[in-house]
């Protein structure tokens, strides 16, 4: 599903439903109308080879069964998790070729304090993007000021996925941190989540306290134009129809901020 006037994508990261294999992660992403394809290093592959784990390990043969599932799927694998970057060059650097041969245009990630020279040095070489992503306090980029700090003076193809309801569990308006984000922001995972006081857990965009329509907005008003990914944490057995709702979300506000297709 995308928003084709205002060049948005709905996307999914696959570790939405790590319950399952990855083939059987595509195929509930093609029932839900989702195109645009996030990959976690590590699921199993499909119920064929449950012992064989998506990522840069892949050998060619399996990598074109990947390509030919998501081509019979009409998907694309836009972006994968990966890292750390910065401990080892070797593994970065098969890391930065799956993406390259997989056609991914962004790793999400995150980078050592002292690694990000080595990093610059392969987003060169490969051309491929990566996004810092955040994790609650006090993981190390918990914060949008820490982010910032850490990619200023680097390739400008380094910046940030932002998890927005990471940013919610840590005591932060998200609204607010897209908004400092500015001009950084690559992909994101976009989340909405219960009160804190409840035991916070994901939940249907708009029913949340992250205002996923506010940050929908905000995305909107800075000429945003990446992928916008479900990373659902919760009802993990049967979380197809949850998801849905989040997709009718997404269209219902893109096409109140764009208007009609």
């Amino acid at each position: 599903m995308s928003c084709s006037h205002c060049r948005w994508r709905l996307g999914l990261q696959t570790y939405t439903f790590n319950r399952f294999t990855a083939f059987e992660s595509l195929d509930k992403c093609r029932q839900l109308g989702i195109e645009a394809i996030e990959f976690y290093p590590g699921q199993a592959l499909s119920p064929e080879h449950p012992d064989v784990k998506t990522g840069p390990e892949l050998i060619p043969e399996l990598r074109d069964l990947v390509k030919a599932k998501l081509a019979e799927n009409g998907q694309t694998l836009v972006n994968c998790f990966g890292g750390p970057f910065g401990k080892d060059e070797t593994a970065d650097r098969r890391t930065f070729e799956f993406a390259k041969d997989m056609g991914i245009e962004t790793l999400v990630c995150e980078i050592e304090p002292d690694g990000f020279d080595q990093v610059d040095r392969l987003v060169a070489e490969y051309d491929v993007t990566v996004a810092i992503h955040n994790h609650p306090k006090p993981s190390r980029y918990w914060s949008p000021d820490v982010v910032l700090d850490a990619i200023a003076g680097h390739d400008p193809r380094i910046g940030v996925c932002p998890d927005t309801g990471h940013y919610k569990r840590s005591g932060l308006d998200p609204v607010e941190a897209i908004r400092k984000l500015e001009g950084h922001i690559k992909t994101v995972h976009l989340k909405d989540i219960t009160p804190p006081e409840e035991d916070a857990h994901d939940t249907i965009w708009g029913q949340g306290t992250c205002d996923a329509r506010g940050i929908l907005t905000e995305l909107h008003r800075q000429g945003f134009r990446g992928v916008i990914s479900v990373e659902y944490e919760y009802n993990w057995d049967d979380s197809v129809p949850d998801i849905a709702r989040c997709a009718a979300f997404f269209q219902e506000v893109t096409d109140e901020l764009y208007g009609q297709a």
